[in-house]
Formats: C-alpha cells, structure tokens, sequence
C-alpha cells in the first residue's frame, strides 16, 4: 500500500516516513503542497503543514484516508475538513514530553485495529497548541462520537473535553494533537503504539481492495 507523506523535509517529515516504512507501507514523498498525489492510497499530514493543496482537499471529500499530525491537523480544521481549530495552550509554554491518551472511538481509518479504552503511549511535542471548539460543536463531537483520543491523567495543552484526536463524520479524515511517529521503536520511544495506526490504516485498504 502507497502512503502519501505531505509536508517539508527534515523533521518532523523524515520521522513519519520513518514510521510509515516501519508500518509495512511503502511512503511516497510529496512534498508541502502536492497536485499530483502519486496514486497514494491514503495520506498523512505531518507537523510542518500549514495550508492544503487543492488535490488534497478533494481527495479527502471524496474519501481518501487522510491523517494530520500537530498543524497538519489543523490545516485539516481551516480547510472545513473538521471541526474546530488549533490554538495556543493555555500556558503557552512548548512542550515536550511523553503522552499517554485513551482510544475513545476504534470507528474510524486510522484507529480500527485498537481496542476502545486502550491506552497509547505516544509522545506530545511542539509549540503548545490546544484543541479549541465551541460549545455547541463539541457536544455534537461527544454525541456522534467523533473524539476519537482523549488525553489521559492530564491535560497538557487546555484542548477542551481533553480531547487529543477527532474524526469526521464518516471516520476517513482523523485530527491528532500527539505524535504517533516518535512512538514506532522501543529504543528511541516510549512504547510501539504509534504502528496502530498504521496497522489500522492498512488493515481498512487491504479489505477495502
């Protein structure tokens, strides 16, 4: 399977083709702002998006898997692709550190090889930014069941509902706050959990074929 990699090069991008590879997939560069998505199968938006290219956008809506790590999630947000928007902490400190978050939803693309109430060992890192939403929206995101991690022990960003991963409504499209690409070796991370999404990923394209 073709995992399209979206973004700069150097890190933050080199560390999920990485993981992509590690995964199983075979990642296919494409740069910040591809129009030619190279027949990938499904996408992942690293930390160093900031705006997505048109290509992006309608393969999203017409149901291309489609992950956003950090600001590639909120690239997702500004383009109408999720709800909400990424914002400053409320401490607005950078952080780093390792994160531990519950699976609230396995009803998407990117979460369905978990278990619900499974607990991920991932990692937090950046310029501290928090899930914001209103009212109203994060309600309708509790009752279609659309918060897909939640942060557990503690909230390290002010997201509200300690919400650490969204989902459309249809379960392709998939927000992250945590960083699934520094949690792929036992050596360099604080668990292998960050290979189910992967896992999930390709287990949906494989029975989708």
């Amino acid at each position: 399977m073709r995992i399209g990699v979206v973004g700069v090069q150097g890190a933050p991008y080199d560390d999920v083709l990485n993981a992509v590879r590690l995964g199983g997939a075979l990642a296919v560069e494409l740069g910040p702002h591809p129009h030619d998505l190279s027949g990938a199968d499904a996408l992942v938006l690293t930390d160093t998006v900031d705006t997505l290219s048109e290509a992006i956008v309608h393969a999203a809506q017409r149901g291309l898997p489609v992950l956003g790590i950090g600001r590639g999630f909120g690239a997702l947000c500004a383009a109408g692709l999720l709800p909400g928007s990424l914002l400053g902490n409320d401490r607005r400190t950078f952080v780093c550190r390792e994160q531990r978050v519950r699976v609230e939803s396995r009803d998407t693309v990117w979460t369905c090889a978990m278990d619900e109430g499974q607990n991920l060992d991932l990692v937090l890192t950046g310029g501290g930014l928090g899930f914001g939403v209103e009212p109203d929206v994060a309600a309708r995101l509790e009752t279609n069941r659309q918060v897909v991690l939640r942060y557990v022990d503690v909230n390290p960003d002010g997201s509200v509902h300690d919400i650490a991963g969204i989902t459309n409504e249809s379960g392709t499209v998939v927000g992250l706050l945590v960083r699934p690409e520094y949690a792929v070796e036992a050596l360099t991370g604080p668990s292998e959990d960050g290979l189910l999404f992967l896992a999930s990923v390709l287990s949906y394209l494989r029975a989708a074929a």
